[in-house]
Order: structure tokens, then C-alpha cells, then sequence
């Protein structure tokens, strides 16, 4: 039996956008695709990326915020960058992963501002709608020349 392909998506902070991915990855994909997240420089799990994936049915807050090594990096197929620190500080990859970017918005950025948590929501759910929307598409991404 062959097995399943390997994704990483990657961040810097491997808090939020990174995190999220992973959690779509393994809800929709999890039977055919072993997915992963880690950050440049993980700083820990956001706690509004926890409650708004919860609201889709989704679990992450057991996920940790990992370095690159802690998912195998040998190992993978497919690197997912989705910040724009993260895709232009991306480091070679052993053996044959193929590295795209599909950068999304930072919701804590984005949320700045926000006087509460209900102010705040709305972009943090934007956004981890935006990455469902990604990771639906994510095995034709195995293909030779797909590209996002």
C-alpha cells in the first residue's frame, strides 16, 4: 500500500493561518493527504483561530505551534507557504518537495483594531473560509504541474 502524499503548510508564527490549514487538511483530506503546520518562528496557538474553526465543526485546539523538523521534513511532498514572511524566508526542502504560496490575510493584523472579540471574529472567519476554499482544491495540487 503506497502511502498518502505529505503537505506542510507554513507560516511564520504557526498561530493562525497555518493552523487552520492543517485543520481543514485532516477534516476533509485526512484519509488521503498526511498534513502537517509549522511556522519560521512558532509562537504559539491563536486563541480566536481555536473558536472560529470550532464554529465549523473543527478541533484545533489540541493542535501545537511546531518548527519545520517537527513535521519530518525529509518526508514531505508538498510545501504550502501562506504568509508572505514565510514564502520569502522558506528554506530548501530535502528530497523532492515542491513548494508553492497561497498567502491569506493575517487576521490578528486585520483585527488590530477591533474594540472586542465579536469585532475581531468576522476577520478570522473570512479568512479560515478563504482557506477551506484552498484546501478543498488541495489534491489536484499533487499533480505534476498544478499550481494554486
Amino acid at each position: 500500500m503506497a502511502s498518502k502524499p505529505r503537505v506542510l503548510f507554513l507560516c511564520t508564527g504557526n498561530s493562525c493561518r497555518s493552523q487552520m490549514a492543517e485543520g481543514w487538511a485532516k477534516s476533509l483530506h485526512g484519509d488521503t493527504i498526511d498534513s502537517c503546520s509549522a511556522g519560521t518562528n512558532p509562537h504559539g496557538l491563536n486563541l480566536l483561530a481555536i473558536k472560529v474553526m470550532a464554529e465549523s465543526g473543527i478541533d484545533i485546539s489540541n493542535h501545537t505551534s511546531n518548527t519545520i523538523d517537527a513535521c519530518d521534513p525529509e518526508t514531505l511532498d508538498l510545501v504550502v507557504t501562506v504568509c508572505g514572511h514565510a514564502n520569502e524566508n522558506c528554506p530548501v526542502f530535502p528530497g523532492n518537495a515542491r513548494v508553492v504560496h497561497q498567502g491569506f490575510d493575517d487576521p490578528p493584523k486585520l483585527a488590530k483594531g477591533a474594540a472586542s472579540e465579536e469585532e475581531a471574529l468576522p476577520h478570522y472567519r473570512r479568512v479560515r473560509d478563504e482557506i477551506k476554499a484552498f484546501v478543498e482544491q488541495l489534491p489536484r495540487l499533487f499533480s505534476a504541474n498544478a499550481t494554486p
